[in-house]
């Protein structure tokens, strides 16, 4: 596969496909990466989920853009975040979970119009329309995807949530009534000690309330990738390659 080094809009990407030199992809996907991991974090992804779906390779771009925020000044040189996040849910020890669900993000907005540029070029740079690239991520970068998948005026592929968690609970019940019949992969680890499962069967029950198709994977781990989700998504992603 080839990797690329980017700037698409205003962020850093990485972009891995073997999409034959002439010919456009016939479907994008773009997973970003968790608070306080470095920009790279998740392109090793790209390779397993191709290995796992061999048709992907040929005919699908993968996208791992950079959060936009710098931890450096926090001791951590390459770590990168979507927005900040309060010390208690970074120790593990927030308590008020519905405060945290109702909760909007300081700097969330301005990484919603920072992928939102991304997702433009990209659309651009691919010609596929929204509707030909899936959204998705780990954690916050789950919460962020989730934000934007919300929001858009024409709906994405799909939506895949990865360890994530809910925010915005008032608007995201609103905004999702617009989503009705939106395919979504949630994986969620059953020991999550970031964010706890609970979390993920609180925004699971939203998102179907309102009508999207929630494909539900816990599994006994914690806060992590597992391979059976993995597996899943690369099938999640296949049949989005299929689906016209």
């Amino acid at each position: 596969m080839r990797r690329v080094s980017t700037k698409l809009g205003e962020l850093d990407c990485q972009v891995f496909d073997a999409v034959p030199e002439g010919t456009s992809p016939e479907l994008a996907v773009v997973l970003c990466h968790g608070y306080g991991a470095p920009a790279t974090d998740l392109v090793p992804l790209a390779r397993e989920l191709v290995e796992l779906q061999p048709e992907l390779g040929s005919k699908v771009r993968f996208v791992f853009p950079a959060a936009p925020l710098s931890l450096a000044a926090m001791g951590m040189p390459s770590a990168r975040a979507w927005f900040h996040l309060p010390p208690e849910v970074l120790m593990g020890k927030e308590r008020d979970w519905k405060k945290f669900a109702v909760s909007v993000p300081e700097g969330l907005a301005q990484a919603r119009r920072g992928l939102m540029g991304m997702l433009s070029a990209l659309s651009a740079a691919t010609k596929l329309p929204y509707g030909r690239i899936v959204l998705g991520g780990f954690s916050q970068g789950a919460m962020v995807t989730t934000d934007l998948a919300l929001r858009l005026e024409e709906a994405p592929a799909g939506l895949c949530i990865l360890s994530g968690a809910l925010i915005c609970q008032d608007e995201w019940k609103q905004r999702a009534e617009r989503r009705k019949g939106l395919p979504v992969l949630q994986g969620h680890g059953r020991y999550d000690d970031i964010l706890p499962f609970h979390q993920a069967e609180t925004l699971r029950e939203l998102l179907k309330n309102a009508g999207l198709l929630v494909d539900f994977v816990p599994f006994d781990g914690p806060h992590t990738i597992a391979p059976d989700e993995l597996a899943k998504l690369a099938e999640y992603l296949h049949v989005r390659l299929l689906k016209r």
